[in-house]
């Protein structure tokens, strides 16, 4: 069976046009709900939080509807984290969690992302288990059976308990000036407070959600504002979070921003070192830098390479019994804490490096020297496909010859977005931007 409605992460598309409608969201969690409650006991339960979009409160409601339809129990939490509600769905023995949220894309788009009882992402079989029962007539629950909704006002300090104690017993932040910048979304509450509770001077920006302003130049994607906040205050570190916080980036103190390759790189060395990296690797995606690879190679420590996407990057770890794995957009995921990225508690690691070792910012996020490496993004129109176009396949080709043992050439069509994306490494420059050049050329042609 073809997914037609999941991607990479979930079900994601722009607000109130198929497939992010309320009546697909009601469809949608009817058929998640027929799934996890295959029998008609009663006390099955689904967690929801959603991020700060306007769009939220639209799919919040039709999911709730879906569900109570089927005879499951609703908890909303409210705006939460997206590694909150794996927290809480498997902490609070739910069958089933449901993040509203399109992540670091724009205000108008929205997505669905579902966890497991477990906590866990679902398998891309368990998506398609949906998917059918979506695409055929649900069977709703007898009147008597139908759900009851309830919201709780303990999720924010469930998770902010639960992300302190990543912190080293002991251990305080007091005499660093941190700058978190929350994107306007989901972790606006809870990221400041766990900094100001663990003893940080906190200079808060984008933390004034208006329903609007999610994403919109600041947060990891736009992270500029992060360093001017930084470079203004005189702060140790910036911290930039997405708009569900799972994935961060970090600001030194000279305004120089780290992304996920060197922070995972960092934390692999010091968990290798204190003997808490289990089975002496990381696990990353095709993405992640040739640089971090053999840098980690001159560490003892192997590199795991996955599919683009943080759920494959969890499913390589928990196959191979690793704890560490990410991506060097910034989702990093550390199993011992968490079951899906949480940008929070990975700048809790790093604020824990700087604290133990009594080094600079500056000093901890470069620990690596990147190989040059190009990212293109090129847009098409829905419907189209881009890269079965004979041009753009023969662009390929030329372009992989000519990086033979030189480098190499990534192209993918995003999980997420109408984009393909276009990634070049090589050490010689020149022909790094000449290959990115003539590959998003083609493609920009046939799109």
């Amino acid at each position: 069976m073809t997914r037609h409605l999941f991607g990479t992460d979930g079900v994601r598309g722009t607000a109130n046009t198929y497939p992010m409608t309320a009546e697909t969201a009601l469809r949608l969690a009817a058929a998640a709900g027929r799934f996890f409650r295959r029998d008609a006991s009663p006390g099955h339960r689904v967690v929801i939080g959603k991020d700060t979009r306007r769009s939220g409160y639209m799919i919040e409601n039709a999911l709730t509807a879906g569900f109570l339809s089927t005879g499951m129990d609703v908890v909303l939490l409210g705006p939460v984290p997206t590694p909150a509600v794996g927290m809480l769905t498997h902490s609070m023995r739910a069958d089933v969690g449901v993040m509203v949220t399109a992540s670091h894309n724009p205000h108008h788009d929205n997505g669905i992302k579902f966890f497991g009882p477990d906590g866990y992402k679902l398998s891309d079989a368990a998506e398609m288990e949906i998917e059918a029962l979506f695409a055929g007539d649900v069977d709703l629950c007898l009147p008597e059976n139908i759900g009851r909704a309830n919201r709780i006002e303990s999720a924010i300090g469930r998770y902010v308990e639960a992300a302190k104690a990543t912190f080293p017993t002991g251990k305080r932040l007091d005499g660093l000036k941190v700058v978190i910048d929350c994107a306007n979304g989901a972790a606006y509450r809870t990221a400041p407070e766990v900094l100001w509770e663990l003893g940080a001077e906190v200079i808060a920006i984008g933390v004034q959600p208006n329903g609007y302003n999610i994403n919109k130049g600041v947060g990891s994607t736009a992270p500029q504002a992060a360093v001017d906040a930084v470079l203004q205050h005189g702060a140790d570190i910036g911290i930039c979070l997405d708009g569900d916080a799972d994935r961060i980036a970090i600001i030194d103190e000279k305004g120089h921003i780290a992304d996920g390759d060197q922070l995972m790189g960092l934390i692999a060395a010091r968990w290798a070192k204190s003997g808490e990296l289990r089975g002496g690797a990381l696990v990353a995606t095709v993405m992640s830098n040739l640089g971090l690879e053999r840098w980690l190679g001159g560490q003892g420590i192997d590199l795991h390479r996955t599919d683009v996407g943080d759920r494959y990057v969890v499913d390589a770890m928990r196959q191979g019994g690793f704890n560490l794995g990410g991506e060097q957009s910034g989702h990093i995921v550390m199993s011992d804490y968490a079951t899906t990225g949480d940008g929070l508690l990975a700048g809790l690691q790093f604020l824990a490096a700087m604290v133990e070792t009594g080094q600079r910012a500056s000093e901890l996020a470069n620990v690596f020297s990147p190989c040059p490496q190009v990212l293109r993004n090129v847009r098409f129109s829905e419907g189209m496909a881009p890269l079965e176009v004979a041009s753009v396949q023969s662009a390929i080709q030329d372009a992989e010859a000519s990086l033979m043992g030189k480098g190499r050439l990534l192209i993918r069509k995003s999980g997420t977005e109408p984009l393909i994306r276009v990634m070049v490494e090589a050490e010689d420059e020149t022909l790094l931007n000449e290959v990115a050049e003539t590959v998003s050329q083609a493609v920009k042609d046939a799109a």
